[in-house]
């Protein structure tokens, strides 16, 4: 099959996650980065586009410059599908804009800066008929899927109890305000919206609960915190869960536990059993029940599943991480778009505005004294 042409917005000199999407576009050799409008910096933007080998005139200084000027190329060259690598104040009007163009949008998460305005996102995805992606990145590891399959199929009975941490400690120190670009925008009101830690990395720990439990939240109780002084968005969450069926549950997440990387963990224990997994050892889950010894699945090892076998790239013993995890969202993207069959999951729509009012959720709860606030994930999507 010919290969689908990519633009992306954001994702300039010095930034960190507009590579990564290249990289993990790159590995199956189904995209090609044709166009983009990496920053509003005009030398910046050059030198990106000069390193990426691109056709000048199809280096923008802004989106509204790309997608005008893409809409005067024939067909078969135009971009097909963009990027989204902003800030999150530039989601909604970038995707909505793309979409409205015919565009498909992968997109980085949350969603939006508030529910209003990724009900408006959903809306310009369905009346377009075209794809939207979130990048929810851990939700494409093998062994993430192995889980959500193990529990959908109910090896380990009736779901009692999920639990969710994701635990970072680069912000244990004031660096938004000594320069640091990534930590700048991550902590300001405007470009990253309502919540900081909660946003940023809390709605990480959130969809991948929701995603491999299969359950949907319904209320949370919760608790934010602002660490360091004058910072203006919280550092640190902290929330108690109600899942639907009567589940129960844990969410950590922390941008200031000092010492860690990228602890997010999962575990959910059903009636039988229950699964324990690592993004920090991503090939490995651990398999624990009441009348058995536990058991270790690795990834591309004996006992996988065959569906989720088709997710691994390497022999056992070669391990798979993050940026082929990220691929095989772009993979279920592709396929998304070629409509070959494949029904190839990935994170879109309903996790974004699920994602979204968890968020607005957790915040009415922490400002106020109501024990329990509703997630009400409605019915929109």
């Amino acid at each position: 099959m010919s290969r689908l042409r990519l633009g992306m917005a954001g994702g300039g000199e010095g930034a960190f996650i507009g590579a990564v999407h290249r990289m993990a576009a790159a590995l199956d050799g189904d995209w090609d980065l044709v166009a983009g409008a990496f920053s509003t910096d005009g030398g910046r933007n050059t030198r990106t586009g000069e390193r990426l080998g691109l056709d000048q005139q199809r280096v923008y200084p802004s989106l509204d410059a790309l997608i005008a000027h893409e809409r005067t190329l024939p067909l078969d060259e135009r971009i097909e599908a963009l990027a989204i690598v902003t800030p999150n104040h530039l989601h909604a009007p970038m995707a909505i804009a793309a979409l409205d163009a015919g565009v498909h949008v992968f997109c980085e998460k949350p969603m939006a800066m508030s529910v209003v305005e990724a009900e408006a996102i959903a809306a310009a995805a369905k009346a377009s008929g075209r794809q939207f992606a979130l990048a929810f990145t851990y939700s494409g590891y093998p062994l993430i899927e192995e889980a959500r399959a193990r529990v959908a199929r109910g090896d380990f009975g009736a779901i009692r109890l999920v639990q969710v941490e994701y635990l970072q400690g680069w912000l244990s120190q004031p660096i938004d305000t000594d320069g640091n670009k990534q930590a700048e925008w991550r902590t300001d009101p405007a470009r990253a919206g309502l919540g900081g830690c909660l946003g940023d990395i809390g709605t990480h720990a959130f969809q991948l609960a929701e995603h491999v439990s299969g359950l949907s939240v319904e209320s949370v109780s919760a608790d934010l915190t602002t660490h360091v002084e004058g910072r203006r968005l919280d550092d640190d969450v902290s929330a108690l869960l109600r899942f639907q069926g009567g589940a129960r549950g844990v969410l950590k997440a922390s941008q200031v536990a000092a010492g860690e990387e990228n602890g997010l963990r999962l575990r959910i224990h059903g009636e039988r059993g229950g699964l324990d997994w690592s993004q920090t050892e991503p090939n490995t889950l651990t398999l624990r029940w009441l009348d058995r010894p536990a058991e270790i699945v690795r990834t591309g090892g004996p006992g996988m599943l065959d569906a989720t076998a088709t997710l691994v790239r390497t022999p056992a013993g070669h391990p798979e991480g993050y940026i082929e995890a990220f691929a095989n969202l772009y993979r279920a993207f592709v396929s998304a778009i070629r409509s070959d069959g494949n029904d190839r999951w990935f994170p879109g729509v309903t996790d974004g505005l699920h994602t979204m009012r968890f968020i607005e959720a957790v915040i009415a709860n922490a400002a106020s004294d109501q024990k329990w606030t509703s997630v009400n994930p409605g019915d929109s999507e």
